[in-house]
């Protein structure tokens, strides 16, 4: 017999060391069978049963029961590989009763045909890959309900992810300040010490500082705006806040209609309590100005579509004034026929007008309007009392320089065009006993028609010395300690009770007609909830057609605020609670945007929350 070559040998050799290997991995003998019982076993397909059983238990993994509080969360991958393992199992155990397959399905109780047909049914022409791993995963998953086919995470390591790096950029961008960018970034590792400390050998690219700037916790976006921060914690705003506006609220809010975020839409809210009374509705007033011009920024647009022209500026514009309260939503009569929708800038008339529809159809309830803290809504009389720039003699020529009006209170221009001017005289004071001081000398007296001045008036309210006292501290920025007011005329009259009280035309017109009236602090617009119901009627109106005309324009307006829905009112108004509740508790604007983000599903904050902000934002420690 003739020696087989080496190359030969080492072949055969070669093969039995494979089949040998083969033979351990699957328990086969020589001729390939595999016999029963062997580890590891993956080339026998599992039992009918034991498909059946984890098929069911595939089924309950993907939907689970109502009743059950506490089910698996599976991300996108892992859910879809689930859902192809049950497709598979499905195939593989539906057949006839006889076992055979039946015509509705032909693959079934067959592992590699079901498995193949599986990974077409999944979109795949060939799916010869699929089909494989649908065998691992099921056969894995019979043998043992934790072997799920997870998806396997990236082993890449990113240079930022080392936290002393981190740390030194996070320095580095908040040193820049608020305009950070990227390429600051590069810039800092391009340094040649910053590159030593941290072991880099060249600088990042700009792509790579973006996807740090990503990881480092910044988002390129537009930065969002919050509440007013200058003049908010001003002294004279906070004394306002603490000793004016919250106790006029608290008188109120006893009255008032209770609501939450279960209470939106329950209607018996409005029915009221007999043991308090009469209920007061709150109406919150405010303008807002709409521009023809103002469209939506992003939409969808086609790939054929071309440049389109825009129109320059913002158009025309309405200025609309209205009153909303979150029982009844915006000002308007039961049938919506008359509103309290308002385009004059005449604020009395815009009140009067909302008051005319309060008392026409809301008798059975008292009402309180709310007004922002503006220049235009504390207006008082042109003759009100003032302690400002009187004379401390008599004088015969002072008076109220204002302008002159006709009978229809409309200025009267003169022949150059201009707006004419008269003198009036000052309204009558008030005694320390309640009865009227006129201010000029009366008839029949040597110096009739006369302002009294300053001291006069004085003496006659009980201070003898006042003719010894300076007329006015310069620039009325009085010396005298806190509580004393004798240093001067002007000040000792400008605290007078009847001067220092004196109400604004706004305020005298409402109470008039029995209808309280609160001012707002200044800087304080998220106590006012109809701002956000303007945000809301704008985001409507955006998306309505041109305003081709004014009279479009306005009832697009229309259409726009009639778009609002109570429930989102509602849900406004709870908001603005909040931050009413915060102040009362003595937080201030920083402390109380952070307790309404953290409390946001309520209507009032817990009393611990001054403890809570403390214990998140500490105080350093001082040396």
């Amino acid at each position: 017999m003739v020696d087989k070559p080496r190359w030969r040998k080492r072949h055969a050799a070669g093969l039995n060391a494979w089949w040998a290997s083969k033979r351990q991995r699957t328990g086969s003998d020589e001729s390939g069978a595999v016999y029963a019982g062997a580890e590891n076993n993956l080339r026998k397909p599992p039992s009918i049963e034991d498909a059946r059983c984890a098929l069911q238990d595939l089924r309950s993994l993907l939907k689970p029961a109502c009743n059950e509080k506490h089910h698996l969360k599976l991300d996108p991958v892992l859910k879809e590989r689930l859902m192809q393992m049950k497709n598979f199992l499905w195939l593989y155990t539906d057949f006839s009763s006889n076992g055979e397959a039946h015509a509705a399905n032909t693959v079934g109780g067959q592992w590699g045909k079901a498995a193949d047909q599986a990974a077409r049914n999944a979109g795949k022409k060939q799916g010869v890959y699929l089909s494989r791993c649908l065998r691992n995963w099921s056969k894995a998953y019979i043998n043992n309900r934790a072997a799920l086919p997870l998806c396997k995470l990236s082993k890449k390591y990113s240079r930022v992810e080392d936290e002393d790096l981190a740390a030194d950029l996070k320095l580095h961008l908040q040193s820049i300040g608020k305009f950070a960018r990227a390429q600051d970034l590069v810039d800092y590792l391009s340094i040649p010490a910053n590159q030593a400390t941290h072991g880099f050998k060249k600088t990042i690219s700009l792509k790579t500082a973006q996807r740090w700037m990503m990881k480092l916790g910044y988002r390129w976006k537009k930065e969002p705006t919050g509440q007013y921060s200058d003049g908010h914690e001003r002294d004279d705003v906070v004394y306002y806040r603490q000793n004016v506006f919250l106790p006029a609220w608290n008188e109120c809010q006893s009255r008032m209609c209770q609501w939450d975020r279960d209470t939106l839409n329950d209607p018996s809210i409005l029915e009221g309590d007999e043991e308090i009374g009469r209920r007061l509705v709150v109406w919150f007033h405010d303008e807002s100005t709409f521009y023809a011009n103002d469209r939506r920024k992003q939409h969808w647009v086609h790939m054929s579509e071309g440049v389109v022209p825009q129109p320059k500026g913002e158009g025309a514009s309405l200025m609309v004034a209205d009153f909303v309260s979150a029982d009844y939503g915006w000002l308007h009569s039961p049938d919506g026929k008359e509103n309290g929708y308002f385009t004059n800038e005449n604020i009395v008339a815009h009140a009067e007008k909302a008051m005319d529809i309060l008392q026409k159809y809301y008798p059975h309830e008292d009402h309180a309007l709310i007004f922002d803290n503006a220049t235009t809504h504390l207006k008082r009389a042109d003759d009100a009392l003032s302690a400002r720039k009187l004379p401390k003699s008599p004088s015969k020529s002072w008076g109220i320089t204002v302008t002159k009006k006709d009978s229809s209170r409309k200025a009267v221009l003169g022949a150059d065009g201009k707006l004419l001017k008269e003198k009036i005289q000052m309204a009558n004071g008030e005694l320390p006993n309640g009865d009227p001081q006129p201010l000029y000398f009366p008839e029949g007296h040597v110096k009739a028609g006369w302002f009294k001045g300053m001291a006069q008036i004085l003496i006659e309210r009980g201070y003898v010395d006042a003719l010894q006292l300076r007329a006015e501290c310069k620039d009325f920025k009085c010396p005298s300690p806190a509580g004393e007011v004798d240093c001067c005329c002007q000040r000792l009259l400008y605290s007078q009770p009847d001067f220092a009280s004196v109400k604004s035309v706004l305020e005298s017109s409402c109470q008039a007609r029995g209808i309280k009236v609160i001012f707002l602090p200044k800087f304080h617009c998220e106590l006012n909830f109809i701002e956000q119901c303007w945000g809301y009627a704008k985001r409507i109106y955006r998306m309505l057609g041109p305003s081709e005309s004014e009279s479009v324009l306005e009832q697009n307006v229309i259409n726009s605020l009639d778009a609002v829905p109570l429930s989102s009112m509602r849900r406004f108004a709870v908001r603005s609670a909040r931050f009413i509740d915060a102040y009362q508790k003595g937080l201030n604007g920083v402390q109380a945007a952070w307790a309404i983000k953290k409390y946001r599903g309520h209507r009032v904050l817990p009393p611990s929350i001054m403890q809570e902000f403390d214990d998140i934002h500490p105080v350093p420690a001082t040396l």
